[in-house]
């Protein structure tokens, strides 16, 4: 199979941990029989550089001609760097707010697993953390209250604001059958969090999951209310497999979930049109202090080529291949300085990427 890949090395360690899953994926090429074919593009402040925007129509008509997208990570140092001196619609995440819009990337998944090997660094009691949990947000990325209608009026000289969270039912079911095709490839397992007590966007979400689960009999469905799910994740994170929700839920729950896994350098995430066709990025930033000295952790660009591979091309072997991998390494004792803890071996970026790449079978 050929796999033709766009790839967004970005800014700061953008282009350090793009090639260490470069280097994964090619071993993965050559072990099942696969072709990769990259393409670089500009994105960010390295595109402003060059070319004066933080994203090029150009780059964005490559991207598109492309299965699927790789990017590292974009930005710098927004109290030195001279790009956030720009205008707000020229600075280097204007880029990404760009191409999630030209590529219609509506879901969002962020993986939040716990490694029996990191369980340490959780900041959960140790009876919780030591059960381990392996759970995926998908939110919606486009709809919602950031979304909606919003204004500021003065009423009898008092300032009013106004925000308004929207949602229809197409919007909705593109989103939850994502969320059950997800669900379908791993313990299949959907809880779909909303306010359904309060809100009627949220009656109108539980009603159009509630459709959609029908065409998934394979899959257990369950409810459950934003505020106690925000209980539950830090009570008994275990528990959940796929969680389903709206964009501004989503947005909160999600960094409540990447926290509790104690190291935001292992998490993945990918962003979904209504094709196979995805962007995959870590959750982590550009780390411009640490730019260019070997040290910066690759694992989670690593494990978003793994989601790529999975959710893009349906190579689920092969994804199985990279997770185990660096599972492997870490049960090896083999860390980066941000993982690092007593007995275990440091290593830099390159090296740990080499590492993955050698436990590949």
């Amino acid at each position: 199979m050929e796999l033709k890949i766009t790839c967004i090395p970005g800014d700061g360690i953008g282009p350090e941990i793009v090639t260490e899953a470069k280097k994964v994926l090619n071993k993965v090429a050559q072990l099942y029989g696969h072709k990769m074919n990259f393409t670089d593009i500009l994105m960010g402040g390295a595109s402003i550089d060059a070319c004066g925007v933080p994203l090029t129509d150009e780059a964005i008509a490559t991207a598109k001609a492309a299965d699927a997208v790789l990017m590292g990570s974009i930005g710098g140092n927004t109290t030195t760097s001279p790009w956030y001196k720009l205008p707000p619609n020229l600075r280097p995440e204007a880029g990404l707010l760009k191409i999630r819009k030209a590529l219609n990337l509506f879901a969002n998944l962020r993986p939040a697993v716990l490694y029996e090997e990191l369980s340490g660094a959780c900041p959960l009691k140790e009876e919780i953390s030591s059960k381990g949990f392996d759970m995926l947000i998908m939110r919606e990325l486009t709809g919602g209250l950031y979304f909606g209608e919003r204004k500021t009026i003065e009423e009898n000289g008092v300032l009013k604001a106004i925000d308004t969270l929207t949602y229809d039912e197409n919007e909705i079911r593109r989103i939850a059958i994502k969320g059950f095709d997800v669900a379908m490839k791993r313990r299949k397992k959907v809880t779909s969090v909303d306010k359904a007590n309060v809100l009627d966007s949220s009656r109108l979400w539980r009603k159009v999951v509630e459709e959609v689960a029908k065409d998934y009999p394979e899959v257990t469905l369950e409810h459950m209310l934003v505020d106690n799910c925000a209980m539950q994740l830090v009570k008994d994170p275990a528990q959940f497999d796929v969680i389903l929700t709206e964009n501004m839920f989503g947005d909160i729950l999600s960094d409540e979930a990447s926290m509790v896994t104690g190291s935001i350098g292992m998490l993945s995430s990918a962003s979904l049109n209504d094709t196979k066709f995805g962007l995959y990025e870590p959750s982590h930033g550009s780390a411009p202090d640490i730019a260019g000295m070997d040290i910066a952790n690759p694992i989670a660009t690593i494990l978003s080529a793994s989601m790529m591979l999975r959710f893009s091309f349906d190579l689920d072997k092969e994804a199985d291949a990279i997770d185990a991998a660096v599972k492997q390494v870490l049960q090896d004792g083999f860390r980066t300085g941000d993982i690092m803890s007593e007995g275990c071996t440091k290593v830099g970026c390159s090296k740990m990427g080499d590492l993955i790449t050698e436990r590949i079978k």
